[in-house]
């Protein structure tokens, strides 16, 4: 009975040793498995953090361009205020011009209001990026 009690024992050390080296073999393939997803997943969020700045630098440059566009735009606002005021200016001028004519008496003074016409307008210079 001892015997039997003891190849009995040997057989389930034998299945317990063997049925140990079949779960390291899993676990060691586990780990392999996992190894490669670690880098797998930090390959892919490189290439992600790269894709982030470089979204991030794209989008900076539009903002400056936007900004650059918008500076330009009114720079030109400005320049077309200031060309109404002086297309206004003169129309007064013109019409007042008319009513000196239809009544007749026109004199050089009246043909020439502004001898030595200065322009309080400086424009700006514009770098074009087209």
């Amino acid at each position: 009975a001892s015997r039997r009690e003891a190849g009995e024992c040997r057989r389930q050390l034998q299945a317990r040793l063997a049925e140990m080296e079949s779960l390291r073999g899993a676990h060691q393939s586990l780990e392999r498995q996992l190894q490669e997803l670690e880098e797998r997943h930090s390959a892919e969020a490189a290439g992600l953090q790269d894709t982030i700045g470089q979204l991030e630098d794209d989008l900076r440059n539009t903002k400056n361009e936007m900004a650059r566009h918008l500076r330009e735009y009114q720079d030109l606002l400005n320049v077309k205020m200031a060309l109404d005021i002086e297309i206004a200016a003169y129309r007064k001028l013109l019409e007042g011009e008319e009513t000196l004519f239809s009544t007749g008496s026109v004199g050089l003074s009246a043909l020439n209001p502004l001898p030595n016409p200065t322009y309080s307008f400086q424009p700006r210079g514009f770098s074009s990026s087209t």
